[in-house]
């Protein structure tokens, strides 16, 4: 069994406030604690896969292209990767079985969501594929299950766990924090969600290896629309397609296409 965890940061146990996430904030102190509340909770996921059998477990610092961790602070056994992967972004998936993704948030207009955004807080309102709301759980799972990769655990709070299971119902989630705002909530002790987070990592393997979850590929061609926060910014270039003066979409054969065209 291989594993691969893609981490971000805003869903990560412990987490609330935006001074967590933004250096321009100016308090270092919880910018550090954060990453060592990340580092914690990947490692509570990589020893999860470890003792339900997984053979290989690789880690991708996946928030803000990366640099949010130090080789040292990562479980020994579990491989890193960190900066950014270009082409090879999605092609490292046929290496392995499972996905899984740390930290993650809910996408952007989740109502009472934990730092609720879609992939750039600043530049983008809401967006959709094939007509459909989606967020960075659902594209990530969906670039996984190209491969034919399913993902099989999403950690988070409660509004980001329940956005996973109703694109994926089958998916073992570990809720680590309730929302009460996009800056607020509650937050049980750190041992308890690192424990859960290796529970439900185990449950997650088990689950994959009784055919319990399923992959969800997306319906192709895949067409990815972005309503930007602000006007005039939309990209006047092949192959855009413009709906308004704030939104425009893009056509592709594969999320994956879709991705590196957009990012």
């Amino acid at each position: 069994m291989r594993v691969f965890i893609n981490t971000d940061l805003e869903g990560v146990s412990g987490i609330g406030r935006a001074e967590y996430i933004k250096a321009s904030l100016n308090r270092p102190d919880l910018i550090a604690e954060a990453r060592r509340l990340l580092a914690e909770d990947i490692n509570a996921c990589v020893a999860g896969c470890f003792d339900a059998g997984a053979d290989v477990v690789t880690v991708r610092d996946g928030h803000g292209g990366g640099g949010n961790l130090k080789r040292r602070d990562i479980d020994d056994r579990a491989n890193f990767i960190d900066g950014p992967m270009l082409e090879e972004r999605f092609k490292t998936f046929k290496e392995y079985d499972a996905f899984m993704q740390v930290g993650s948030h809910a996408m952007a207009g989740t109502a009472n969501a934990i730092l609720e955004h879609s992939f750039s807080s600043a530049s983008y309102q809401n967006c959709w594929l094939n007509g459909t709301p989606i967020g960075e759980i659902g594209i990530l799972a969906y670039a996984a299950a190209e491969y034919d990769v399913p993902c099989i655990l999403v950690t988070g709070d409660d509004k980001a766990c329940a956005e996973a299971r109703a694109q994926i119902p089958e998916i073992v989630t570990a809720e680590v924090k309730k929302a009460y705002s996009c800056f607020g909530g509650f937050f049980p002790p750190l041992s308890k969600t690192h424990q859960l987070i290796h529970d439900k990592a185990v449950e997650a393997i088990m689950a994959l290896q009784n055919g319990a979850i399923p992959v969800y590929k997306p319906t192709t061609p895949c067409t990815f629309r972005v309503e930007l926060m602000e006007r005039g910014q939309v990209p006047h270039k092949t192959p855009y397609k413009i709906i308004d003066t704030r939104t425009y979409e893009v056509t592709m054969p594969t999320v994956e296409q879709v991705f590196l065209q957009m990012w």
